[in-house]
């Protein structure tokens, strides 16, 4: 495969971006060679600067739920651009998607817009301290939330633990206003409530979290977070960042039928533009300003061209049987890739949930937390990912990132994409393989 645009493309950007991108996993630290950058895209495939083209299983990290260049969604931004891209005051398309939304989803009876889904989880966070009074918040160690300060930790040492910066430039005072607990471990989320009683304003969790691994939750564990908060009058936030609009129009509140109290979302409702959002009960969101005493605001907050991208692709996402599609062509990826590693004995397995997939380096096939992941196996994961880009698949450069399945995706590209993974999986584990730049 050619690289030599992308390479020089590269060495030019890393004169002007630290590490030579906007977002640390581009820079492809984690895999072989320099990253790739892309030209154009459309339905399931992109094309690099080199003119390579992949069948792309990122999806721009997973909000093309409709494919790459939509001629529904790139029209609806069009018909917008013509008319301006940004006022700073309110638009109808706010009005549109915002009663596309509430109106097709149960638990949400009032919404804000934002620009990013680091955003809608940091205002989610202050609107909860405001709710309640109170300061300290519980995370789970494995699920993401963007990168704002109070959720950029790790776990400490102990069982339940306050928790330590997970990056320069996070004041400790900070973290230590975040306990992080390990997921699907109800004793240690008791034992942490316990210590800190009365202290709770929320517990945060991705209900699937899908940002270190695909670490499928119980329902049962979840009903559970959703009962001990209501007994200790704490809010339950579900971070449906990734989940939202993508396992189901309701996501994962509406796949497991459990009511969280604020709901983060982002992503999949921009239609592939920037955007975030955060809702619950009319009661939650009067506290955020002007209606009370929380404050939020952004300039370009419900921007008409993330908007009408978003009322295009969610309408889309309505249409009789689109999940369902998208759910069945997921599992005929992973059961093909599944019976190949068992009968061949590869230690892999395709983990998935709708139509989000992880290829799991371990033949474990429940990884329920970050420690059941197999760390030491996924040093084959840059030959892997090399590999896959030179018969024309892409993924994320990292072996913790999940894939996704969208609407563009043909049969013939999941048939075609699942023997790829099979004759992949087959020569990186084989003994005697090495790898040839």
């Amino acid at each position: 495969m050619k690289r030599t645009n992308s390479e020089k493309l590269f060495e030019t950007a890393k004169q002007y971006f630290p590490g030579g991108v906007s977002s640390p996993v581009r820079a492809f630290k984690s895999v072989l060679g320099a990253p790739l950058f892309m030209h154009h895209g459309k339905g399931s495939r992109i094309w690099d600067e080199d003119d390579n083209s992949f069948i792309d299983f990122c999806c721009s990290w997973g909000p093309l739920i409709l494919g790459h260049a939509n001629d529904n969604v790139l029209d609806a931004v069009q018909q917008a651009l013509k008319k301006g891209t940004s006022f700073g005051t309110p638009t109808r398309y706010e009005n549109t998607l915002g009663a596309l939304i509430i109106s097709n989803h149960r638990f949400i009876e009032k919404m804000r817009f934002v620009s990013s889904g680091t955003e809608a989880v940091m205002s989610a966070i202050r609107l909860a301290r405001g709710y309640t009074g109170r300061s300290k918040i519980i995370k789970f160690e494995g699920c993401y939330h963007g990168h704002s300060d109070a959720l950029l930790v790790k776990a400490g040492s102990g069982l339940v633990t306050l928790g330590e910066t997970s990056s320069a430039g996070v004041p400790e005072a900070f973290a230590n206003e975040t306990i992080v607990v390990e997921l699907d471990d109800e004793t240690a989320l008791q034992e942490a409530l316990h210590r800190y009683s009365g202290e709770i304003a929320c517990i945060i969790i991705e209900p699937v979290p899908a940002n270190n691994g695909l670490l499928l939750q119980r329902k049962a564990y979840l009903e559970f977070l959703r009962e001990i908060c209501t007994q200790n009058n704490i809010l339950l936030i579900f971070d449906e960042v990734i989940s939202g609009f993508r396992l189901g129009f309701e996501g994962a509140a509406g796949m497991y039928e459990i009511k969280p109290d604020i709901i983060t979302f982002g992503k999949i409702i921009g239609g592939g533009l920037p955007v975030g959002a955060y809702g619950g009960s009319a009661e939650i969101m009067k506290m955020i300003s002007p209606d009370g005493p929380v404050y939020q605001a952004g300039t370009l907050s419900g921007n008409p061209l993330s908007v009408s991208a978003g009322i295009a692709q969610l309408s889309a996402c309505l249409q009789p049987g689109f999940y369902d599609a998208l759910a069945l062509k997921t599992k005929m990826l992973a059961d093909i890739i599944n019976v190949y590693t068992f009968k061949n004995g590869i230690p892999v397995n395709i983990l998935y949930t709708g139509s989000i997939f992880w290829i799991a380096f371990s033949e474990n096939c429940v990884v329920r937390k970050a420690s059941d992941i197999n760390t030491e196996a996924l040093s084959k994961f840059k030959y892997f990912h090399a590999e896959l880009l030179n018969r024309g698949i892409y993924i994320g450069p990292s072996g913790y990132e999940v894939c996704f399945v969208s609407a563009a995706h043909s049969i013939d590209d999941i048939n075609a994409a699942a023997a790829i993974f099979c004759e992949v999986l087959s020569l990186v584990f084989n003994e005697k393989y090495q790898y040839n730049a």
